[in-house]
């Protein structure tokens, strides 16, 4: 699969739908891009502050996006020329997706992966919270990080290896935005479960078809002027976590 694919798919999921969605407010934190269009609807997107290029600070189009057809952000999906302009693409393309927020419950994300002492989980991105929580059950743990502030960073070598015999593999959804979700797909061996995890999660899955992921992990919120507030005073997913709902979907039995 080339790199970019998934974005594509989803531009072409949502970009005729996004012109009958105009923006109303946008929010460029620094965690989080937050986008909300027509129906108080809420997309969010994680900033990769570590992975601008140097002096992407300011946006010339600033002032100019309120009433503008969603379509205008969604198109940064296959156009975007940084994790800044894909982030603002995949916020207002998750906004247009957000389920229904009355047929939505809550469901605890490791449950459904039904983690037992025999797997080995790759954890690609670091997800603090989650941590604790797959060790206790047993399962063999390895993080894949690409942040060096965050973590260790793993060689080539071990990275191979790792994504070649998890039989768990647990994605951020911001390998969307640094272009490498398609990579990491590819160097999986045959793990019985792939989730891609996040607030930046698509949750489509339909643009995953004949990918290896059967798990898509997201979140929606009701509380939209809330988030906003918290996205432009620079919180991040700790802060929002009371406001979000995590929403999960699995092959065949949502898609």
């Amino acid at each position: 699969m080339k790199k970019g694919e998934i974005l594509k798919r989803l531009h072409e999921k949502v970009f005729e739908e996004a012109d009958m969605f105009p923006v109303q407010e946008v929010r460029i934190g620094i965690g989080y891009v937050g986008v909300r269009v027509l129906d108080d609807r809420l997309g969010l997107a994680a900033l990769l502050l570590n992975e601008l290029p140097p002096g992407c600070s300011r946006r010339a189009d600033a002032g100019t996006l309120m009433n503008a057809p969603a379509s205008r952000l969604v198109t940064y999906l296959v156009e975007g020329k940084n994790p800044l302009e894909k982030a603002l693409g995949l916020a207002a393309a998750n906004a247009i997706l957000r389920p229904d927020l009355a047929e939505r419950k809550e469901e605890d994300t490791l449950t459904l992966m039904m983690l037992t002492p025999q797997d080995r989980v790759a954890m690609v991105g670091f997800f603090p919270p989650l941590v604790p929580k797959i060790q206790a059950t047993g399962a063999a743990l390895s993080i894949i990080e690409r942040d060096p502030s965050r973590m260790a960073v793993v060689g080539k070598r071990e990275k191979k290896n790792i994504l070649k015999t998890c039989t768990v593999a647990v994605i951020t959804a911001t390998s969307l935005l640094n272009d490498t979700l398609e990579e990491t797909l590819g160097s999986l061996g045959k793990p019985r479960h792939v989730a891609i995890l996040g607030p930046s999660t698509p949750l489509c899955m339909e643009i995953f078809s004949g990918t290896p992921v059967t798990h898509l992990g997201g979140a929606v919120s009701p509380y939209t002027r809330k988030i906003m507030q918290i996205i432009g005073e620079g919180g991040g997913t700790p802060e929002m976590r009371p406001h979000l709902w995590f929403v999960n979907l699995l092959k065949g039995r949502d898609a």
